[in-house]
């Protein structure tokens, strides 16, 4: 089992294969900044689209400063995912320590 969270700098060296990156954040903050290869299903739609997600993956959830990516873990790990954690500090610590991010759509 995966610990609860994990850092911004052990998120950045995630096998791509091995990791779905989910962030949760609106598409307004999405379009500012995110990691490259993440998907995008804001929280708020996320119980409704967890079909969406891949069940050969282990799935790191991330937002802007790791409350909303906390909850996203958690209503996945009791919808029965059982490879789920979230990154700690969201992308503002991703941000601070000089991680590569993707502007746009």
């Amino acid at each position: 089992s995966l610990p609860l969270e994990i850092s911004a700098e052990e998120a950045a060296l995630l096998d791509p294969d091995e990791w779905f990156i989910l962030d949760v954040r609106e598409q307004s903050e999405w379009d500012g900044g995110h990691i490259e290869g993440a998907t995008l299903i804001p929280l708020g739609q996320l119980e409704a689209r967890q079909t969406e997600l891949p069940t050969d993956q282990k799935i790191v959830v991330v937002c802007q400063s790791g409350g909303r990516s906390a909850k996203g873990r958690d209503l996945l790990l009791e919808a029965g995912f059982t490879e789920v954690t979230s990154m700690a500090g969201g992308m503002n610590d991703w941000v601070s320590v000089d991680l590569p991010v993707v502007t746009g759509p």
